[in-house]
């Protein structure tokens, strides 16, 4: 381990720095976050269903206790599919390193997904999950793996001190409850059983990992990858001594406080050179566009970059107490900077080329947009094991919660209702044709509007939104939103235009005046788009308004306002208004709202529909939908960025 690698162009002053750094200031660890096998089962989940939320609720889970005991299992079986995971860092890794390292796992091990098992070893660490209660498993004939890398070694005696030193440290990780290291004549070696076996089956994965990484030999080093133990032999040391800090000399001081004492003068001196020397490197480097990230050329400015374990502090270790909310791309924490803001942190899940485009279509699309209606986002973290966005901290959580949490303990009046409404449309509405370009949201719901101290909605979460260019009629798009929300020409075609978001927010209006989930369905009523559009049918409108206003409305506008919602989810695209026609018939109670001329998109069951227009008939497969759909897509047009900031 090392503090600094050199480099050939660095001025000769650094590198005399860097070498009396190196020699007199303890080197930083190594969170050995090298991946030395990733297994992914062939299981898929059964149709209709997912593992992701269930996979995502345990890794929060395993999170919190990596954070406190540097290791931690965890079962789930509330679900439709039980999940078991486990956790474990290696014993010699310091808690700052273990957690970098957990860091490192947890946005790999998602590349399984969606299959039902994966376990990722890491030269610190180990992540797996499964569907069934492996914790006590030792070996596993079917998936136990050997790496053997580095090249051959042939020198004479090399392959007789492996032998050695592989019984030796197995033998030492046995007698010290599953862990040891050694060196045996310039070799070294590391057992490490999971701390869930019993000792039994740790000496039984033991004697296999020493035999099986046997086979490695004359490579210069091995690896065994066992289902309960991980075991490394190699011809340098990659591993931290226990016990180092804790030797003392004979009158009963440690060493490492009688070196700290006589260095410390010249530790603080060489630390400022160095800080000096890290800051002119960042700087160096800010200058460079690195290929991987070119898709951040409008995220240049300082003010828009937070370091990651500053972040990462600020949300206590993305503890489960500063968890705000939870989507399918990632979870929100609240956080406290250490100027004092108060801020929100999305942490995103996965590290696939589809979470990469969402994190970067994100922040190139409304990094430089500001409307009271939309949050903000102040900055990202890009450089850390996981990549996070920084948003304006909205306190009153989502419209959600306020409409269908019956533990919330507070309901909106109509006032208030109706003012969620006009903030949402105006928000949509700069979306289509207030900004410089023609965004389309794709995912408007109720869990996507954030509610600030005045109750004033902002639009979130644009990871899934899609810039539309004015010369264009459509996109064509695989679908990705909201089952229940989706516009029919979108979800049957995948043509994307801005009405799709006009129809969504439709739905969001009819749930907001009735309280009812749209996806939610009765055998006497159906959908709530069809008890509506029957009602308005029958000139019965009034009865459709959430009980827990108790006619407590102005009921021409309440009327006004379902038959707004009416004309945004008709099936037709070409007849729904758009977002400035909507907006202005909000503010306007005196204009005459134009009739629904086609039904909403509903189910050919429905009574009337067929007499009202060609409204298409998925009802079967939207009565079965009542998860968001997680589909990769691919986009026929490239989310574009904002070139007026580069």
């Amino acid at each position: 381990m090392h503090f600094m690698r050199s480099s050939a162009n660095l001025p000769l002053k650094w590198l005399i720095i860097i070498f009396f750094s190196n020699t007199l200031i303890p080197a930083f660890s190594d969170p050995r976050i090298e991946e030395a096998g990733l297994f992914c089962g062939t299981s898929k989940p059964p149709p209709n269903t997912t593992i992701v939320p269930t996979f995502v609720e345990e890794m929060e889970k395993i999170s919190q206790l990596v954070s406190t005991n540097k290791w931690g299992l965890n079962i789930i079986n509330h679900s439709a599919i039980p999940l078991f995971c486990l956790a474990q860092c290696f014993n010699d890794l310091s808690r700052t390193d273990c957690l970098s390292c957990y860091a490192a796992s947890r946005t790999r091990l998602p590349r399984c997904l969606p299959a039902l098992s994966g376990r990722l070893y890491l030269d610190g660490c180990f992540l797996r999950y499964d569907t069934y209660d492996f914790f006590d498993e030792s070996v596993d004939p079917g998936h136990d793996r050997v790496n053997c890398s580095g090249g051959l070694r042939v020198e004479e005696g090399f392959k007789e001190s492996v032998e050695v030193l592989i019984d030796k440290v197995s033998r030492l990780a046995i007698l010290k409850g599953g862990f040891g290291v050694m060196e045996v004549e310039g070799v070294f070696g590391l057992a490490q059983c999971w701390r869930s076996l019993s000792k039994e089956s740790c000496v039984e994965c033991l004697e296999k990992a020493a035999k099986e990484v046997r086979g490695c030999l004359p490579s210069r080093q091995g690896r065994g990858l066992m289902a309960g133990c991980y075991f490394r032999y190699s011809d340098h040391k990659f591993y931290n001594q226990e016990g180092d800090a804790h030797r003392f000399t004979a009158s009963g001081t440690s060493i490492g406080a009688t070196a700290g004492i006589a260095l410390s003068a010249a530790a603080f001196i060489l630390l400022s050179v160095v800080a000096a020397y890290l800051i002119y490197l960042r700087l160096s480097r800010l200058k460079e566009e690195p290929i991987s990230l070119s898709h951040l050329s409008s995220f240049n400015k300082p003010s828009v970059t937070y370091k990651y374990e500053i972040l990462e502090k600020s949300t206590n270790y993305f503890s489960n107490s500063r968890k705000l909310g939870e989507g399918a791309s990632g979870s929100v924490f609240k956080a406290k900077l250490p100027n004092g803001n108060i801020v929100a942190v999305k942490r995103l899940f996965f590290n696939t080329r589809q979470w990469v485009d969402e994190f970067f279509n994100e922040v190139n699309l409304i990094s430089g947009i500001q409307h009271k209606n939309l949050v903000k986002l102040l900055g990202c973290s890009i450089e850390g094991p996981e990549s996070l966005l920084v948003y304006e901290y909205v306190p009153n959580k989502n419209l959600d919660q306020f409409l269908f949490d019956k533990n919330m303990g507070q309901s909106l009046n109509w006032e208030q209702r109706f003012a969620v409404i006009v903030g949402t449309a105006e928000g949509l509405a700069y979306l289509h044709s207030g900004c410089e370009m023609r965004i389309i949201h794709r995912d408007i719901k109720s869990s996507n509007v954030l509610l600030d101290d005045d109750l004033t909605p902002k639009i979130a979460d644009f990871g899934l939104a899609r810039c539309f260019g004015t010369d264009k009629t459509h996109l064509s798009t695989g679908i990705a939103g909201t089952l229940g929300y989706m516009a029919p020409e979108y979800l049957i075609r995948g043509q994307l235009t801005e009405k799709a978001d006009v129809y969504s927010f439709g739905v969001l209006v009819l749930e907001i005046v009735c309280g009812r989930k749209n996806i939610t369905f009765t055998e006497d009523s159906g959908s709530l788009l069809q008890t509506i559009w029957r009602l308005y049918k029958n000139h019965k409108l009034i009865e459709v308004v959430d009980p827990r206003l108790q006619y407590d409305f102005p009921t021409k506008e309440v009327t006004n306002v379902v038959q707004i919602g009416l004309l945004c989810t008709q099936a037709s695209a070409v007849l729904r208004p758009s977002m400035n026609k909507v907006v202005w018939m909000l503010n306007n109670q005196d204009c005459e709202v134009p009739m629904p001329k086609q039904p909403p998109f509903l189910s050919s069951k429905m009574e009337g529909s067929a007499s009202s227009g060609q409204s298409t008939s998925l009802g079967s497969l939207i009565s079965s939908a009542l998860t968001k759909i997680d589909v990769s897509y691919t986009s026929t047009d490239s989310s574009c960025t904002r070139s007026s900031q580069r």
